[in-house]
């Protein structure tokens, strides 16, 4: 089974992340196919917009952690003590620059977020142009708490840095609602008018020249840039590496390896592991 699926829809291009038994989880193959889906539909002449979504019961489930975490073998997130910075940069950063093949297309990118778009996932959600989510989904960066540090940097760009930290210190989901209030997405709306309401604005771009969406983006972009996304995206990832190999990273992957990701991941995000004495907080 394909775990990117394109297809050509007149002057749309749909872009859809399909490993809906893993909650389209990242893997290894994931970020270099998203970037091929991309590359084509931006040199297709046909295409002026790209809707990119998502199969199953969410968008994205972030990276997948029973393959990185519950997985004993070290792997490109997770080395150990014998952990080689360079060698964790050079492969984060790879990602990061797949994902941001998103930010960087010409062509306007409008996401689809149903269920969730947590961790990694979020990451790619926020690279898109315009982000259209249900009332009832939620987005979020969980691992902000123990093990991770959103590579692409986009929050603090989308919501300023109040909303950023308020988001990223605590590692909550939010809703759609909440998401669109603060303006994180563009629009929210009830499950059941996602469709309808992302189709009408993709509708409505594939009326305007491919050159004009194109310059509008870049200017638009420019001005982001300007205020140092690369550099951020530097350091959030280098500091990502790093934040799997604390004291603390260590104990949640062992924790992972003896729990299970799930319960692991529960505790985390209940706040009910002190992960730096390596002990629950209900036992003391």
């Amino acid at each position: 089974m394909k775990k990117i699926l394109y297809k050509k829809d007149g002057r749309i291009g749909r872009i859809t992340l399909n490993r809906p038994e893993k909650l389209n989880a990242i893997d290894d193959d994931i970020p270099n196919l998203l970037q091929d889906a991309i590359i084509k539909a931006e040199n297709d002449p046909d295409i002026h917009v790209i809707i990119l979504s998502g199969n199953g019961k969410a968008f994205c489930g972030g990276y997948d952690l029973s393959s990185y975490a519950e997985n004993k073998e070290f792997n490109n997130v997770y080395q150990g003590k014998n952990w080689d910075p360079l060698s964790d940069y050079n492969f984060m950063w790879g990602n990061t620059q797949k994902f941001m093949s998103i930010w960087r297309c010409p062509k306007p990118v409008l996401c689809k977020i149903h269920g969730f778009a947590v961790g990694g996932g979020s990451d790619i959600a926020l690279c898109s142009d315009m982000i259209f989510m249900a009332e009832n989904a939620r987005i979020g960066y969980m691992s902000t708490r123990v093990w991770g540090c959103p590579t692409t940097a986009m929050w603090v760009y989308r919501v300023g840095a109040e909303r950023a930290k308020r988001i990223l210190f605590t590692g909550d989901q939010i809703t759609g609602n909440e998401a669109a209030a603060m303006g994180l997405v563009l629009k929210s709306v009830p499950e059941n008018r996602l469709n309808d309401e992302i189709e009408m604005m993709a509708n409505r771009l594939t009326s305007v020249p491919i050159n004009q969406l194109a310059m509008q983006k870049m200017v638009i972009n420019q001005a982001v840039e300007a205020s140092g996304l690369s550099d951020t995206q530097k350091l959030a990832t280098l500091l990502d590496g790093i934040s799997r190999h604390t004291p603390e990273g260590h104990n949640f992957k062992k924790r992972v390896e003896e729990k299970g990701w799930k319960q692991a991941v529960d505790e985390r995000d209940k706040g009910t592991f002190d992960w730096t004495n390596n002990s629950s907080f209900t036992d003391r």
